[in-house]
């Protein structure tokens, strides 16, 4: 059975995610792409019918509202595999883990009152909030229910004294991943800040030092390791892809 151009290279990426570790080396990749590739039809020269990928997205299980459901502390547990990280080899990037040690770049654009470097004790300052939600991916496999401890975006925005001329907000991983989200959604009274994964601080693999929360959305919305903070008027130009 003939498998499209896209299939053969998710199958190559698969097996290099499944524990290779670095272990082929990039002459092996490329012979590997060229073997799944080879007897391959040419890309249709028009738009075809192609088969829709079963099961995705899977649908969230939101309240009527659009809120996401709570869950009762005793439900938390871990989060399972695979973890995306935009790295070759999957892991976190190397950055400060520690949240008392955080320094988040916060750029308000004029937009607010306070611009520069972000600590742990300005936001330890602000009440903090423990919420208990499932975390789900767009695949039909939940990743699991998790309790978070950090501060409400919304109450983190007020001590920037924002405007309510700022209506977007980026923000910008380790991993040079973002998000862009509109200050209605990150406003929402469930949306977080997090430092804390199950009443302890969260690991690097989960997004140490500080997460963005956002429950009613999928996973890869609530961006892990966030080093970089933007606010702005209009939408934001793409970020460089990494070298």
């Amino acid at each position: 059975m003939a498998i499209s151009r896209r299939d053969a290279i998710c199958s190559i990426s698969g097996a290099t995610l499944a524990g290779l570790s670095g272990v082929l080396r990039p002459e092996a990749l490329r012979a590997q792409a060229a073997q799944a590739l080879q007897g391959q039809e040419p890309w249709p020269d028009r738009l075809v019918e192609r088969p829709l990928r079963q099961g995705f997205p899977a649908p969230l299980p939101l309240n009527p509202d659009g809120s996401a459901p709570e869950h009762p502390e005793s439900a938390a547990g871990p989060i399972t595999d695979p973890l995306m990280w935009r790295t070759p080899n999957r892991q976190a990037p190397e950055i400060e883990f520690d949240y008392r040690r955080l320094a988040i770049k916060i750029d308000t654009r004029g937009l607010g009152r306070l611009a520069g470097t972000l600590r742990f004790e300005d936001v330890e300052k602000l009440p903090r909030v423990t919420r208990t939600f499932l975390m789900q991916c767009g695949a039909p496999n939940p990743r699991g229910i998790v309790k978070w401890t950090g501060v409400r975006f919304s109450d983190f925005a007020d001590m920037l004294g924002l405007v309510p001329g700022a209506h977007y907000c980026r923000l910008i991983a380790s991993d040079r991943h973002y998000v862009d989200e509109p200050m209605a959604t990150l406003r929402h009274p469930q949306v977080m800040l997090a430092w804390m994964m199950n009443d302890a601080p969260i690991a690097p693999r989960h997004g140490a030092p500080l997460r963005l929360i956002v429950p009613f959305r999928y996973g890869n919305r609530s961006i892990k390791a966030i080093t970089e903070i933007v606010f702005s008027t209009p939408g934001l130009p793409a970020l460089p892809l990494p070298a």
